[in-house]
C-alpha cells in the first residue's frame, strides 16, 4: 500500500487482481470467438457476436496492461489515473462480454 499526495492509501491489490483476470478474459475472448466460428460454418447462421467478442478483447487487453503499467509507476497520481482506465475498461469488457452471451444465445437457439 501506498500513501498518495493528499495521505490516503492507495490499494495496489486492485491492480494486482486486475491484471491477471483481464489477460484470462483476452483469452476466454478469442476461445469464444473461435468456437462461434465454427458454429457459424457449420450452422450457417450470422451474428455480430464475433465482432463483440473481438472489440471485448481489446478492453480487457487496455484494462491488463494499464492495471500492470500502474504497478510500475512511481507516482500515486499515475496510478490513480491508470487504476481508474483499469477498472472503467474492466467493467466496460464484462458488460460487452455479457451483451455478446446474449447475442450467441438468441442467435444460436433460433
Amino acid at each position: 500500500m501506498r500513501r498518495d499526495d493528499r495521505g490516503s492509501v492507495l490499494d495496489e491489490s486492485t491492480c494486482r487482481m486486475i491484471c491477471p483476470i483481464a489477460a484470462a478474459m483476452v483469452g476466454v475472448c478469442l476461445t469464444a470467438i473461435g468456437i462461434l466460428r465454427v458454429v457459424i460454418a457449420v450452422g450457417r447462421t450470422s451474428t455480430i457476436a464475433d465482432d463483440m467478442l473481438a472489440y471485448d478483447a481489446i478492453l480487457f487487453l487496455i484494462a491488463m496492461l494499464t492495471s500492470y503499467f500502474a504497478l510500475r509507476v512511481g507516482s500515486a497520481r499515475r496510478l490513480h489515473v491508470m487504476e481508474r482506465v483499469a477498472d472503467v475498461t474492466f467493467i466496460a469488457g464484462m458488460s460487452l462480454m455479457t451483451a455478446a452471451s446474449v447475442v450467441i444465445t438468441y442467435a444460436v437457439n433460433r
